[in-house]
């Protein structure tokens, strides 16, 4: 059949990026969709909404995880996972055949194509000024997020804004610089348009505060910290303005009723059938460990997503995110009886009551305000700023344990820095932070090597092959083999 250039472009865009199989589906729709969906308000708003649901649905369900914290010190498989893919990339034996790091570039591209088309649509559409720039804004923070979600897991990537060419489909790697160029463009824009806040009825999209954030995080990353430290500034120096804060208790991030609290920054949320489930729930919930393989009355559990033991007895008693993180009693939606799990388990994404774990509504936290604290405490202290930046620490130690007792006192820079560093991966233990904040700090050989031993004394022989396996090329994820394939002139990460 005859197709018009326009089709094969779009053919090119699904086969290069992996985006929606809905393209090529419904073919039959695709001139009407392109051509004269963007005509209203609603329009535009519902094309936004398609790239928030693209994050939601899947990436930030699993997914990304299984790719950025299942490669670090603080995750691994549990006997639920027997899944050779996830198996190789815990034990640094992934190649770019890997089916997950697919999936995590593939669901990233998806996810900027569709926010490319409402950024490049959206302008021409017939509505309210300050509304049109709001929802192109919020497509920008998206398609930046995934970018630097990709730019950190796999170095120099394409660098794609728009489809109107045959060369435009099949783009070559682009410089890291570049990514960070367009990321930081932008974030820029997007919080000079974003609101501060939305309606209760629409928590959950991209803030002021998030692109802000977001935009510290990436300095952080480039090593460039007296603009991490301004950016941040704005944030923690206005927290009350922005409606930002600490909950007095840890858990609260992800209870129900305070999830979209004063600690939320951004946030992807997900809500029981017929809304999108949480999958992390049935990732983490307890089956082998417990006493009959299964806790009465908690249906769709897998046990496939564990805490390292290092990891966990990195927590003191009285620290309250122990319990908050880690759990190893759970009660039985059935019966009502405690089942105790021979190991500890992940809870941070647990909805106690829930008798169906993939229809847990738990929102997942990207980004929270004590990951802006800590962020702002590391650029202060690398900026000579040692003393200002160690109350700022403390704020987190103090909500910790509750009280001041455990707070730093007196540090010098390095001592500082070794501190927040302990702090990050106590705080954010399961968040998606863990192996870029290896990567970004050049700890990443070492520690991993170091973990590999303590595990192996602890309880994990077969992690000493960790420390055999992985190599300096490991600070980054092979581009995977079906997109070289397409593109012969993509080439490979050194090492793969």
């Amino acid at each position: 059949m005859k197709k018009t250039i326009k089709y094969i472009i779009v053919f090119f865009l699904v086969s290069v990026f992996s985006a929606c199989n809905d393209l090529l589906t419904e073919t039959p729709e695709d001139r009407f969709v392109v051509d004269n969906f963007y005509s209203s308000e609603t329009d535009a708003q519902a094309a936004v909404d398609a790239v928030y649901n693209r994050i939601g649905a899947g990436y930030y369900e699993r997914i990304f995880f299984l790719v950025a914290d299942l490669p670090a010190d603080d995750y691994k498989n549990g006997g639920g996972m027997s899944n050779s893919f996830l198996q190789d990339i815990e034990y640094y034996r992934h190649t770019s055949e890997n089916e997950f790091i697919k999936r995590v570039w593939r669901e990233a591209y998806d996810g900027i194509s569709r926010a490319n088309i409402a950024i490049n649509r959206i302008p021409d559409v017939n509505m309210d000024d300050d509304f049109k720039n709001r929802l192109i804004a919020e497509a920008s923070f998206i398609r930046a997020l995934l970018y630097f979600n990709l730019v950190r897991l796999f170095g120099d990537i394409p660098l794609v804004t728009k489809i109107e060419t045959i060369d435009d489909a099949f783009a070559l790697r682009s410089p890291v610089t570049d990514i960070y160029a367009l990321i930081i463009d932008d974030l820029e824009f997007a919080a000079s348009m974003l609101p501060v806040s939305y309606s209760s009825g629409e928590a959950g999209r991209a803030t002021k505060g998030a692109a802000i954030t977001l935009l510290g995080k990436v300095y952080l990353t480039m090593g460039n910290m007296q603009d991490a430290e301004t950016v941040l500034a704005e944030i923690v120096n206005n927290e009350d303005a922005y409606g930002y804060g600490l909950h007095d208790n840890f858990r609260a991030n992800w209870e129900a009723a305070t999830e979209h609290g004063i600690e939320t920054v951004f946030t992807i949320n997900f809500s029981e059938p017929p809304g999108n489930g949480n999958q992390m729930m049935q990732g983490i919930a307890p089956k082998y460990s417990v006493p009959g393989g299964k806790v009465p009355g908690l249906a769709g559990a897998w046990e496939a997503d564990i805490p390292t033991q290092e990891v966990y007895n990195l927590f003191e008693d009285a620290d309250e995110r122990k319990d908050a993180t880690f759990r190893t009693d759970f009660i039985s939606p059935k019966d009502g009886n405690i089942y105790t799990s021979s190991i500890p388990l992940f809870f941070k994404y647990f909805e106690e009551g829930e008798k169906i774990c993939r229809n847990s509504d738990n929102n997942v936290q990207v980004l929270r305000y004590a990951d802006v604290l800590l962020m702002y405490a590391e650029a202060l202290n690398e900026n000579g700023k040692t003393g200002i930046a160690e109350p700022i620490l403390n704020r987190i130690r103090e909500r910790a344990f509750n009280d001041t007792d455990h707070n730093y006192s007196g540090l010098g820079q390095s001592e500082l820095r070794d501190a927040i560093y302990a702090e990050r991966r106590l705080e954010l233990v399961h968040e998606g932070h863990r192996w870029s904040d290896l990567v970004r700090t050049g700890r990443l050989i070492q520690r991993m090597k170091d973990h590999a031993a303590i595990e192996a004394a602890l309880a994990e022989p077969d992690k000493v092959n960790i420390a055999s396996n992985i190599k300096d090329y490991h600070v980054l994820m092979p581009i995977p083999q079906h997109e070289v394939d397409l593109n012969k002139d993509l080439g490979q990460n050194p090492g793969y």
